[in-house]
């Protein structure tokens, strides 16, 4: 019984983990004409959901270094979607914010992504969702507990 309970939950890690990289590559494939990475679009669609995130926060939540994070922002503030600004408590953190362009750039990403995820999710029912959503809530909120990790804010969405 022990053995079927351990592949029934590696086969669930790999299946949340299958899921999540596949959506990436059709998420990405539909931004592609906007020109954007996907380390891009996911700093713009986490800073849509906390603007004003220290580079720090930003670089642990999308699992790059420090050095990494501060590359992309640089190309990104060049580019005119973000700026960074000093913390008003802490002079030595900087905080990373959403210009015009880039909530401009937000918006226009939601409403590409908008059309996938419908498309993703046609075959999947209102009640289904509904149930997924709540064990990987469920499942999220352990994983925090177990990290030690801070919640994010509440929202469980990406984009």
């Amino acid at each position: 019984m022990i053995q079927k309970t351990l592949e029934t939950n590696l086969r669930f890690g790999f299946l949340i983990h299958d899921v999540s990289r596949l959506r990436r590559i059709v998420v990405d494939r539909a931004l592609k004409p906007l020109g954007l990475t996907r380390s891009q679009w996911w700093v713009l669609a986490f800073l849509s959901r906390r603007d004003g995130m220290t580079q720090t926060a930003l670089a642990g939540d999308l699992d790059l270094t420090k050095v990494a994070i501060g590359g992309l922002i640089d190309r990104m503030e060049s580019a005119g979607f973000v700026e960074r600004r000093a913390d008003e408590r802490d002079a030595r953190a900087r905080r990373v914010f959403l210009t015009r362009a880039g909530q401009k750039l937000v918006t226009t990403i939601r409403e590409s992504v908008d059309d996938v995820e419908a498309d993703i999710l046609a075959d999947v029912t209102e009640d289904e969702l509904d149930a997924a959503a709540r064990v990987l809530v469920k499942i999220k909120a352990r994983l925090l507990d177990m990290s030690g990790a801070e919640a994010d804010g509440g929202q469980d969405d990406v984009t």
